[in-house]
């Protein structure tokens, strides 16, 4: 793993694949049938960078049209007419994808204690945040909706179903300033906001609706790993126990290497 990838994406009958590499600062394209094309990661325009990439589609036969507006940014500018933000710093990257990396290992240790539905650990393009959400299996209320730039639609598919979600999060530079964890539950549960977390450090945004363990915070732990995995227990035994889940079905010890579940 060098960075973030779309995974194979089905196209006309072959497959195609994007990848960020933040450490050769690369972007990758290939197809099933063995083609390859790159763009080196620099400095450009989001406008030039759009450009260039679909010049690169096109050369691998894949003629493909995609919303040019960036989702969940209210003030965002569609991507090809975009000539503001041209920065891209190789170190910054690189440190953002091993906070990333380093962030998913203890996501995916705390996905293995559920048998429950479960996502996969994940990266969303729209909010920037990597996140992993567990499913009652029981129905939600419709999503308001009202996302920007996201379809309402979308919004309630993916509400469809009560959810315990939590992940990592850059910060917005409003709410939450700096890059934090995060945990929220939806619907959530009446007094969700006002249950006891941990560590210490973990508060609950009544702007956002979710509670807050700042990235720095965690840091300062000795054992950073430990201290993230009592807030995603925490967060999720919160949110769990004031909706009634029925945890004694859904979940179970967490996941061991080489050692299969017990039957």
């Amino acid at each position: 793993m060098r960075g973030l990838t779309t995974s194979p994406i089905p196209y006309e009958g072959r497959a195609f694949q994007i990848d960020f590499d933040f450490i050769d600062h690369v972007l990758w394209v290939r197809t099933s049938d063995g083609h390859v094309r790159q763009l080196m990661l620099a400095p450009k325009s989001v406008a030039e960078f759009y450009a260039d990439l679909f010049v690169v589609l096109g050369e691998l036969g894949l003629k493909l049209h995609i919303n040019t507006m960036p989702c969940e940014i209210a003030d965002g500018v569609p991507f090809d007419q975009d000539l503001t933000h041209a920065s891209y710093d190789r170190d910054y990257a690189n440190r953002f994808w091993r906070i990333l990396l380093s962030s998913y290992r203890v996501l995916n240790l705390f996905r293995t204690a559920f048998l429950g539905k479960a996502s996969p650990v994940h990266f969303f393009w729209g909010s920037f945040d990597l996140a992993v959400t567990r499913f009652s299996g029981r129905r939600a209320p419709p999503h308001p909706g009202g996302i920007p730039h996201l379809p309402d639609a979308v919004a309630r598919e993916a509400y469809s179903h009560e959810v315990s979600s939590a992940g990592f999060w850059p910060g917005s530079g409003e709410a939450v300033l700096d890059a934090a964890f995060y945990s929220y539950a939806y619907p959530a549960p009446t007094g969700f906001g006002s249950a006891a977390v941990g560590p210490t450090q973990a508060y609950f945004s009544q702007q956002l609706g979710e509670f807050i363990l700042p990235y720095d915070a965690v840091r300062a732990f000795p054992e950073p790993e430990s201290t993230l995995m009592e807030f995603l227990q925490s967060t999720y035994v919160a949110a769990a126990d004031l909706a009634r889940w029925d945890r004694a079905v859904l979940e179970c010890p967490l996941g061991v290497a080489g050692r299969p579940r017990p039957a």
